[in-house]
């Protein structure tokens, strides 16, 4: 049984048998496989300002929540997202996709940001 839960969209897009999006997610001009988990936060990035572009995502794909996937791409069959990750170039089967900056942290940032005003 498909399951789309509370506050997710879906616009302009095919979702595959068993495949669960449950809370919090925007799906917009996709091609979702069968037994995918789509966590929660996850966000098609389908516009580029100019043309809406398509999202495909393979059967039994997990796509870790918070996810951007940015359009147009792929992600392969049995493939994973790392919770947090930008998307922006097709996933093959199987692999695990994983995007984050290092952490970066400014000491004392909150009293720069006093004396410019």
């Amino acid at each position: 049984m498909t399951q789309i839960g509370n506050f997710v969209e879906v616009k302009k897009s095919v979702i595959g048998e068993n495949t669960a999006a449950k809370h919090l997610s925007y799906i917009g001009d996709a091609d979702v496989g069968k037994e995918v988990n789509i966590g929660a936060g996850t966000i098609t990035c389908n516009y580029d300002g100019f043309k809406k572009h398509k999202t495909v995502i393979k059967d039994r794909a997990f796509i870790g929540s918070d996810t951007m996937l940015v359009a147009p791409v792929t992600v392969g069959e049995e493939a994973v997202t790392g919770s947090g990750s930008v998307i922006t170039k097709d996933v093959p089967d199987k692999a695990l996709a994983v995007e984050r900056a290092p952490l970066k942290i400014i000491e004392n940032y909150a009293e720069r940001r006093k004396k410019k005003k």
